[in-house]
């Protein structure tokens, strides 16, 4: 079996909105970006880390991003669907830089094997760190949880600020043993954090079949048996109702899920958004407002935005 692999050279200001649409709208099987600084810093860090030289002699000056399609995607117009996207970015004032993208196919294989040396441990709290399946860590304290995680072509290593902004979230929110929905889920990193931090009952939803592997995969290298999964478009044919509700997505999907939240929140309960840029902030703002949900904590971190909402008084 072969991927396609759509490769873009273009700013590190639109890396992240470019994998958060490239997972959400288009539907990627995964994305990659490789910075030419992030690649010669990674020789200074005190781990195991090797760089061939030979490995970056042909990336941009800033970032080259790749995501991955079946191979019976259409090349040509995902090619203008990204295109479509820097300019609608760079509307928005982000740097996209000078754009070449380009096409090519692989085989999978040589994806799902060749990206894992770039992606290292992340230490991301006192009480939370995300560790690749394959390497080997010791806690920094005692009674820091650990996430072992093998993304494979689903969407989360936990790097990206959208989910470090839900990470934040979660580990600020989750104060009792509470039944947590992690909303298009991806790698079921947010889904496996809320297990891990203390969620008696954790329910992860996406559309993405590879995301629904990746989740019980995952699930299984934290020995946890309390995250179910269930493949559909948001919460859509989902029955209960959920003590914390979390979804990293772009703000337009985030629009969507917005009408279906009232039906599962429960009484006293509370959401965690992230993924949304300032700009759109706005539009999530008066969606809320509208469907009688009221913003707690406005988190950001550069252009992204993460909030903890809960229902208005009544």
């Amino acid at each position: 079996m072969k991927l396609l692999v759509i490769k873009i050279e273009t700013s590190h200001e639109v890396e992240d909105a470019l994998s958060i649409y490239s997972q959400d709208v288009l539907h990627a099987l995964g994305t990659e970006a490789r910075k030419r600084s992030d690649f010669e810093q990674a020789g200074w860090l005190h781990d195991s880390t090797v760089v061939e030289m030979d490995e970056i002699k042909d990336l941009p000056e800033d970032l080259q991003f790749l995501a991955y399609f079946d191979q019976e995607a259409d090349a040509e117009g995902l090619v203008k669907q990204y295109q479509a996207k820097l300019e609608e970015l760079a509307s928005y004032g982000l740097a996209i830089g000078q754009v070449k993208i380009t096409y090519s196919y692989i085989a999978d294989q040589d994806w799902n094997t060749a990206w894992q040396k770039y992606y290292h441990v992340i230490q991301f709290s006192r009480h939370l760190a995300v560790v690749p399946e394959w390497k080997d860590y010791q806690p920094a304290f005692p009674d820091q949880a650990i996430i072992k995680l093998d993304p494979g072509l689903a969407f989360g290593t936990g790097n990206h600020q959208t989910t470090q902004l839900a990470l934040m979230g979660i580990e600020r929110n989750l104060t009792f043993p509470a039944k947590v929905a992690d909303v298009g889920t991806g790698s079921g990193i947010l889904a496996i954090a809320a297990a891990k931090l203390g969620a008696k009952e954790v329910l992860a939803t996406d559309i993405s079949d590879e995301s629904m592997t990746a989740t019980k995969e995952n699930a299984g290298l934290n020995n946890l048996t309390n995250i179910k999964t269930k493949k559909t478009s948001l919460l859509a044919d989902v029955d209960g109702k959920f003590d914390l509700i979390v979804a990293n997505i772009l703000a337009e999907i985030l629009l969507d899920l917005i009408p279906q939240l009232d039906e599962h929140l429960a009484e006293g309960g509370k959401i965690i958004f992230s993924g949304i840029d300032y700009l759109q902030l706005p539009k999530i703002e008066t969606a809320l407002d509208e469907h009688g949900f009221k913003i707690n904590l406005t988190m950001r971190e550069d252009r992204w935005i993460g909030l903890v909402i809960t229902r208005k008084p009544q």
